[in-house]
């Protein structure tokens, strides 16, 4: 499985996140993906890395990846 790096990328609806690092589930020893918002208050939140990672279908059809790499 392809780990995200650290870095910002572009959720596929056009906000900004700045992924922090990945951990490993304690239980279930999935890969989840650590990461903020470079918008409003910016809490901490967690995904699982399979879900980072996957493309989705936009409303008009298109598939693209959920979240895209733009820079450090």
């Amino acid at each position: 499985m392809l780990l995200p790096s650290p870095g910002r990328y572009r959720h596929y609806k056009g906000h900004e996140y700045q992924v922090l690092d990945c951990a490993q589930h304690s239980e279930t020893e999935d890969w989840m993906v650590i990461y903020r918002p470079c918008y409003g208050e910016g809490g901490l939140w967690v995904r699982p890395t399979a879900m980072f990672n996957e493309s989705v279908r936009t409303a008009d059809g298109d598939v693209q990846p959920r979240f895209q790499r733009i820079g450090d």
